[in-house]
């Protein structure tokens, strides 16, 4: 039987990996193998007696019969700004019985058991769609597009053919980098079953000809304001009312397209047009159930026969190409290199109402690259993004107040790791106890040092407004989760239990008062068209969690066009 010796390798890579070495033939030089205890390399090598040192070796087969790859080293303003975690362990059994369970080093958790309670956490985080639902969620889609052609009518404003994007999940869920500090608090179970968010250009500017510039002389890095001399004169004339003005010593006057006023004109013809509907209302109509405004985002909920279904409506700016900010972006290497095009992630951008620190709110517009997203996040694996909504789970709960960290921090801080780590480690499919640790370490590191850089425009720091007090703060709760992260899954495992029932409880009293619901409306100019409910069934079900872009024509809106990631329907 082999002697369990501790070594550290002197081979690649750079950073120090640390290996539980058997030892295979005894004496002079004797032959050893041996796992590294924080990235699972597993190498053949010899070792001199009086010595604890790899002299030489080769790599072999890891447990899940693929090549371990090394760790990749930190790139300057990126994965190696985020630090390691190194806490994971192979345990041993007493008395020379062997390997034992793989335990997590800082709090002991065997990592089976976190990657049992992830699968669990995810199976009653997953919404199921029936037929009924896959139905409700196209009657509540079509009356929201419905609304906005209606909302177009008012007065021209919105362009007449648009392009919105339909993100599964709400501006709280951290899908669109938002400031959450002026939402209305929703819980899913309680206020809504199902969240979206759905970015609405007011404006659009298509030109894909040449890298955008925008005028980022008042603005914090990442922001910008929005002159409208980019637009012609009759753009212009159609949103002077929701513009600052300056006027130049020269005396000519230039507009900025204000985030703050467009959001009021927004909520304002949102508000009026529901006014009308509800005044003639067809059966079979959603019920609009609140209709509020938080900050710049309106927030629409709607009751579709037993669903309630949140939208976070956001008025946008719509670019084609790139903005030059983020040109050096695209001379890096990434992981989605040779997945994906570089044309499907650099298809465009948004400006979204939001502004930096100490911004003017009613001037700067904040580089959202939600479209670019929704092309990166095919290439994550499945294990790393269950260990990401876990850990979304937690936070959200956690660091509620203050309200410092966002869940689209989490997002930057695991596309960077996509960046950092090699494809293979992140594609183990018994990983995600590992991925869930590690994102909870970054994340802790980037408060510890107030620096968390954005994925798109790494030299902008997301956290340096943080005072060292919110930090401190923040790091210490998730030293707490740290210390015992099962027990932190197994509380969020029934949140989620919890919000599933109010849902069931909610569908079986509306099912028994009789609700109205798509399928009640026996007319024939109202009923939806089966076919393209049974097709919307199908799409959500072969597409759980995807995106939606939607072409809309005003004057027609009984004939929507939707695209999922790169599909058109």
């Amino acid at each position: 039987m082999g002697v369990a010796l501790l070594g550290w390798c002197s081979l690649p890579p750079k950073r120090t990996c640390t290996f539980i070495l058997k030892v295979v033939s005894s004496g002079s030089g004797a032959i050893v193998s041996g796992s590294c205890i924080w990235c699972g390399l597993t190498q053949l090598g010899s070792i001199q007696a009086s010595s604890s040192k790899l002299i030489c070796g080769e790599p072999v087969s890891d447990r899940g019969g693929k090549m371990a790859a090394p760790a990749l080293s930190g790139r300057a303003g990126s994965a190696g700004s985020l630090g390691n975690s190194p806490t994971i362990a192979t345990g041993r059994l007493p008395h020379g019985g062997g390997v034992g369970p793989e335990l997590d080093f800082r709090s002991a958790a065997r990592m089976e058991d976190l990657n049992r309670l992830i699968q669990e956490f995810s199976k009653h985080d997953q919404r199921e769609y029936d037929d009924q639902r896959a139905l409700e969620i196209h009657t509540a889609k079509d009356f929201i597009f419905s609304m906005l052609g209606m909302v177009q009518k008012l007065d021209q404003k919105l362009p007449v053919a648009n392009e919105y994007l339909l993100l599964s999940g709400g501006i709280r869920e951290g899908v669109v980098d938002m400031d959450l500090d002026e939402l209305s608090v929703y819980a899913r179970g309680t206020d809504y079953d199902m969240d979206f968010t759905l970015l609405v250009p007011a404006l659009k500017l298509h030109d894909r000809n040449q890298p955008v510039t925008l005028d980022m002389r008042h603005s914090a890095l990442g922001h910008s304001w929005l002159s409208l001399r980019l637009f012609d004169e009759g753009t212009i004339n159609k949103w002077k009312d929701c513009c600052t003005i300056v006027d130049h010593i020269n005396g000519t006057t230039n507009y900025f397209f204000s985030p703050t006023l467009v959001a009021d004109w927004f909520y304002q013809s949102i508000s009026l047009v529901l006014l009308e509907v509800q005044k003639k209302p067809q059966r079979g109509m959603p019920r609009v159930e609140k209709v509020e405004r938080n900050g710049t985002i309106i927030s629409v909920i709607l009751g579709v026969g037993s669903s309630r279904m949140l939208y976070d409506i956001v008025p946008v700016v719509s670019f084609k190409g790139w903005p030059a900010v983020a040109q050096s972006w695209l001379m890096e290497n990434h992981f989605w290199d040779g997945k994906i095009t570089e044309e499907e992630v650099i298809s465009g951008f948004y400006l979204v109402p939001a502004c930096s620190y100490k911004g003017r709110k009613e001037n700067e517009w904040r580089l959202s690259f939600a479209r670019s997203e929704v092309q990166l996040k095919k290439c994550i694996s499945s294990s790393l993004m269950q260990a990401y909504q876990a850990c979304k789970a937690i936070i959200i709960k956690l660091l509620s107040r203050p309200k410092a960290i966002s869940p689209y921090h989490l997002r930057s801080i695991m596309l960077w790791a996509c960046d950092r780590l090699p494809a293979n480690y992140l594609a183990q499919d018994d990983f995600s106890g590992h991925f869930l640790l590690g994102l909870i370490d970054d994340l802790q590191h980037c408060l510890v040092n107030k620096m968390c850089p954005n994925y798109f425009i790494p030299q902008c720091n997301m956290l340096e407004h943080l005072s060292d007090e919110t930090a401190m703060l923040h790091a210490r709760k998730l030293s707490s989760v740290r210390s015992d992260p099962a027990e932190h899954l197994r509380t969020t495992i029934e949140h989620a239990k919890a919000a599933n029932r109010l849902t069931v409880e909610l569908q079986w009293r509306g099912s028994s008062n009789n609700l109205p619901s798509p399928q009640s409306d026996a007319s024939g100019e109202n009923q939806p068209d089966d076919r393209l409910a049974k097709k919307l069934q199908q799409l959500v079900t072969e597409n759980p969690g995807k995106s939606i872009s939607v072409f809309i024509n005003p004057d027609d809106v009984t004939r929507p066009h939707f695209r999922i990631d790169d599909k058109f329907f």
